[in-house]
């Protein structure tokens, strides 16, 4: 029977354990994005079919929320002009 060779410099990937969440700092495009999205799903998506409207505007809500919970409590990040 042929054995299977072992590659000497293969790593295997461990996970580190996560210390203390910490949110992203989003962009401001993401929540507008977001605010627009919604908008666009409730006036033009949601009269044309239930199913879409209501899904568009959960994911555009999930996204609101993300850039607010970003917004309030991601670090400062100081730019250097």
């Amino acid at each position: 029977m042929a054995k299977k060779k072992i590659k000497k410099n293969s790593v295997k990937s461990v996970s580190k354990p996560m210390g203390k969440w910490r949110p992203t700092p989003l962009k401001g495009t993401f929540m507008l994005v977001a605010m627009i999205g919604f908008f666009v799903s409730y006036y033009i998506i949601y009269p044309m079919s239930f199913n879409f409207g209501v899904t568009f505007m959960i994911l555009f809500t999930v996204m609101f929320i993300a850039s607010v919970i970003s917004m309030t409590k991601a670090p400062v990040i100081s730019e250097k002009l």
